[in-house]
C-alpha cells in the first residue's frame, strides 16, 4: 500500500485544533464573566478580542508553516 499526499495538510488540520478549542474557551469564558458582572463588558470585550486575535495568530501561523512546507 502506498501513501501519497502531503504530510503539511495533516499537520495544518492538527494545528488548527488547538486555536479552535482555544477560541471556544476565551468566548466561553468571556460570556460566562459578562452574564456575572454586566457593567464590565466594555472591559470584557476588548480583552476577548485582544485573546482571540493572538490565538488566531497561531492558526494563521500553522497554515503559513504548511504552505512553506509543500
Amino acid at each position: 500500500m502506498e501513501i501519497t499526499g502531503s504530510l503539511a495538510t495533516i499537520g495544518y488540520g492538527l494545528a488548527a485544533i488547538g486555536p479552535g478549542i482555544g477560541v471556544g474557551i476565551i468566548f466561553g469564558m468571556g460570556v460566562q464573566a459578562i452574564a456575572r458582572q454586566p457593567e464590565a463588558r466594555g472591559v470584557l470585550t476588548t480583552q476577548m478580542i485582544f485573546g482571540f486575535a493572538v490565538v488566531e495568530a497561531l492558526a494563521i501561523l500553522g497554515f503559513v508553516l504548511a504552505i512553506i512546507q509543500q
